[in-house]
């Protein structure tokens, strides 16, 4: 029987596709599974796992990648990453999973590797989710990925208009709740008053005007994920209430003694400080202890640069998808020296605008200018966090409306007027 014969039987009845070769990279047998997902009647054994599935020339590790064949060398142990492969449709995000087989004295002698597509996230322009190719993005996605089948509890990390919600999304869809409801609670646009009936839903009697019994956004969510948006804006009263769904997994309508049991995955995003809010008082330590299990920094805009040539692809698309649209190399060149406070929130915006004034096929940076495009450079920060000084310098020097201002700032209307109410209330002191 020839070397790995028994093995490679195994690998063939595996669901996912699976790949085994040995410590040169080169391809020793292949799954029935690999084979559809390569869609080529031609054969790769013998073939380098690196030229196959990233046509690269050399090692992932020599070519700019991270190598889970390298590191299980060093460990002697089962090693993931997540890669981007050549498939048919273009690359796509895989998790690899990679085991080292050993012989009878315990050397190392191969490896199978176990491949599991990212569904949720594309190398490519895509009309969908969440696409980007940069290492702080892949760095995200990874989290995501591995977070996503599990039914731990996440928050997501970042300022405004990062795609927070597209990432809370695509851990919904990684998980085994993929095909139940997705809800997401904006914590910023609910009035403290409606909260708990927003969330728990009501009785009819309950208070005036509960005409009729209503179900809340838990209930509505039952069997799939509900996501805070912004949920450092959550009223402290109404903290310690989430905090107790979180724990024991249950809640009660308001005006009702009944206990309902909530079958629901928590996921939450803030852009928010919310360690600082613990200090302040702003925020229960025990809900942020019990929010933040597993965080996940989404990065911002100009953390990922690289991608921004894919994102105006994508988002082009998306705006106009009955246009064939491109971007002129200056006008590329204008959005790339731009500080994007409002990360691609904003990126899209701008997008959208040039779309409307733009009569052909191409985007001139003349279709890009508005007054957030010209507004004058200044260090980027963390949109939730412009200290007081440096939003009154915005204020007084945009010629836009507020509502283009706070899209400029990447933060919703709602938010820069409370913003604006905050510092006109409590003036600094001089």
């Amino acid at each position: 029987m020839r070397p790995f014969a028994e093995l490679a039987s195994f690998l063939e009845v595996q669901p996912e596709p699976h790949i085994l070769f040995d410590s040169h990279y080169r391809i020793i047998a292949v799954n029935t599974a690999f084979r559809h997902s390569c869609d080529t009647q031609a054969s790769v054994i013998g073939r380098t796992c690196y030229e196959v599935s990233h046509h690269y020339d050399a090692p992932c590790d020599q070519s700019g990648e991270t190598c889970p064949l390298a590191r299980s060398l060093v460990s002697g142990k089962c090693e993931r990453d997540l890669h981007l492969h050549h498939t048919p449709h273009g690359e796509e995000y895989v998790n690899i999973e990679l085991t080292p087989v050993r012989d009878d004295q315990g050397e190392i002698v191969a490896f199978v590797e176990k491949m599991e597509p990212v569904n949720v996230a594309k190398g490519l322009a895509e009309q969908h989710g969440l696409v980007g190719r940069a290492k702080t993005f892949q760095e995200m996605l990874a989290l995501v990925a591995r977070v996503g089948p599990s039914e731990a509890v996440a928050l997501l990390n970042g300022e405004s208009g990062t795609g927070k919600e597209l990432a809370a999304q695509a851990i919904h869809q990684a998980s085994r709740r993929a095909h139940a409801p997705f809800i997401a609670v904006d914590c910023s646009g609910i009035p403290e008053s409606l909260f708990e009936s927003e969330l728990f839903g009501h009785e009819r009697g309950a208070f005036t005007g509960a005409i009729s019994r209503k179900k809340g956004l838990v209930e509505a969510a039952s069997g799939g994920s509900l996501f805070f948006d912004e949920v450092g804006e959550i009223p402290l009263s109404m903290q310690v209430k989430l905090l107790r769904l979180l724990e024991t997994g249950s809640y009660r309508r308001v005006g009702s003694t009944e206990l309902r049991r909530a079958d629901i995955r928590v996921i939450s995003a803030t852009h928010r400080d919310l360690p600082e809010m613990v200090q302040t008082g702003s925020f229960r330590a025990d809900l942020f202890y019990r929010l933040n299990i597993f965080p996940i920094k989404v990065p911002a805009l100009r953390e990922r640069m690289d991608d921004l040539p894919l994102l105006v692809k994508t988002l082009l698309s998306r705006v106009a998808p009955e246009r064939t649209l491109s971007l002129s190399p200056d006008a590329l060149q204008h959005l790339l020296a731009h500080p994007f406070h409002g990360n691609v929130r904003e990126l899209r915006n701008l997008l959208e605008r040039a779309t409307l004034l733009c009569d052909g096929n191409v985007i001139l940076p003349s279709h890009l200018l508005n007054p957030s495009m010209s507004h004058p450079r200044r260090t980027p920060s963390p949109v939730g966090e412009i200290a007081e000084a440096e939003l009154q310098k915005w204020l007084s020097t945009y010629q836009g409306s507020r509502k283009e201002l706070a899209k400029a700032l990447g933060m919703s209307e709602r938010t820069l007027y409370r913003r604006i109410h905050s510092f006109a209330s409590n003036p600094p002191e001089s």
